[in-house]
């Protein structure tokens, strides 16, 4: 089937959009800084390739076959008929991009955003399994995620699948929206995420004989703070070009986009600076810094929809989850995240598309059910997808690395230098001249 074509961008549009889709590569650069700077230095270098070397892998298998399964609305699609109704599940694109004219088109540019965005929901996993997720592991992960568990579900929300079509079909408002990918990007990998820790189980000496967790604190906070401030404005291109390419917002529009998303971080770092002054008795570094990219993810969703002030209550609500539930994952469940992944992306993503549903002023009613929709399609069918792709992955190809290479770091064991040699102490460095 072809799907209904969406109306193309004006000049200053596409121009505009070019520009917010520039912004999105120093979001996946704040991410992978948080990464590196959350987890201990003896496996900084080791994250940061990983980083690189997971968006290299993602952007080639989207180009390959993740856009073909992703597609864009008024382009092809496979369908199913259900109650006489036609419902889209997958795209039918050529591989390698074959017949996406490399214009300005509204296409074409959804395309090369998604390029990022895959690289962007990459990244998230990798905090979740740090220390201990081998490097090739993650490269042969990323492929499962760009190439069938990313696009699938983003075909499902933003190339015309059937949670968008949940509002022509069933009148449920518009179907599920997403301007930035709360749902699409962020819930996706921090799902991924979680199906990771699970599988990897928690670093060595994480928890004791009674499950006692112990810290391992970051080795850089300044590292992880300056990881803010490229993230604010990566998130600004991202969930500007997003609000242009998938909402029916205007190049005027895009600034409420960008108020918002600035506006959802700044609650959520400051809503976490409270929480853990009132309970630790003085802010935590790291924790704000989770809060801050919660508010951004959290965000992401209804950041076209709504007012400033609800903007505010999106991110401070986020920042507060943040708190409790990277406590309770870590005491708990049990799950080792050294960058608090899931809480971020996956909590935070999740929140976002019920958030849409409760402060959207969207016209038509029963657009809760639409959201709702999305949010249980993530729990329910993405969650177990990614767990037993990444479960079977790990039967053929041992995702964790050596029990006797943990305790010397990642970098020392498969990449034969630290990150930081300068601060070894090594005896040469004593003997007399």
């Amino acid at each position: 089937m072809t799907q209904a074509q969406a109306p193309e961008l004006s000049d200053m549009a596409q121009a505009l959009c070019g520009a917010l889709v520039l912004l999105v590569p120093l979001a996946g650069a704040g991410l992978a800084l948080m990464n590196a700077g959350l987890g201990r230095s003896r496996s900084a270098a080791h994250a940061m390739l990983s980083s690189i070397s997971v968006i290299a892998v993602a952007m080639l298998v989207y180009f390959v076959c993740g856009w073909s399964w992703q597609s864009f609305p008024g382009r092809p699609a496979h369908a199913f008929t259900l109650a006489g109704k036609s419902w889209s599940w997958l795209g039918a694109e050529p591989f390698f991009f074959r017949g996406l004219p490399l214009d300005g088109s509204r296409a074409a540019l959804a395309a090369w955003l998604q390029m990022f965005s895959v690289a962007l929901a990459a990244l998230i996993p990798l905090g979740a399994g740090s220390e201990r997720w081998r490097l090739g592991a993650s490269c042969a992960s990323t492929v499962l995620l760009a190439g069938w568990t990313y696009p699938l579900f983003a075909h499902w929300v933003w190339g015309g699948g059937w949670l968008a079509q949940l509002g022509v079909n069933q009148a449920w408002g518009y179907g599920l929206l997403d301007a930035g990918g709360a749902g699409a990007i962020q819930a996706v990998g921090g799902l991924t995420a979680l199906s990771i820790a699970w599988i990897l189980g928690p670093r060595h000496g994480k928890y004791d004989a009674e499950g006692m967790p112990a810290a391992f604190p970051g080795h850089n906070a300044v590292l992880v703070l300056f990881g803010c401030f490229l993230t604010w404005l990566g998130w600004i291109g991202l969930n500007g070009a997003g609000s242009l390419l998938f909402t029916s917002a205007t190049a005027a529009g895009v600034t409420r986009v960008a108020v918002n998303t600035t506006l959802s971080a700044a609650a959520g770092v400051l809503a976490v600076a409270a929480v853990t002054r009132m309970r630790f008795g003085r802010p935590d570094a790291s924790l704000c810094a989770n809060g801050w990219t919660a508010g951004l993810v959290a965000g992401s969703a209804a950041c076209a929809w709504v007012d400033p002030a609800q903007a505010v209550i999106i991110g401070a609500i986020a920042g507060v989850l943040v708190v409790f539930s990277v406590e309770w994952l870590d005491a708990r469940w049990r799950v080792d995240d050294p960058s608090g992944s899931i809480s971020v992306h996956a909590g935070g993503g999740l929140w976002g598309l019920l958030a849409l549903a409760i402060f959207a002023r969207i016209p038509g009613g029963y657009q809760w059910l639409a959201q709702l929709a999305g949010v249980l399609t993530l729990i329910a069918f993405v969650l177990p997808m990614t767990y037993s792709l990444n479960w079977l992955l790990n039967r053929f190809y041992p995702q964790r690395i050596a029990a006797d290479g943990e305790p010397h770091g990642l970098d020392l064991y498969e990449l034969g230098a630290g990150a930081y040699p300068e601060f070894v102490t090594r005896r040469e460095d004593f003997r007399p001249r």
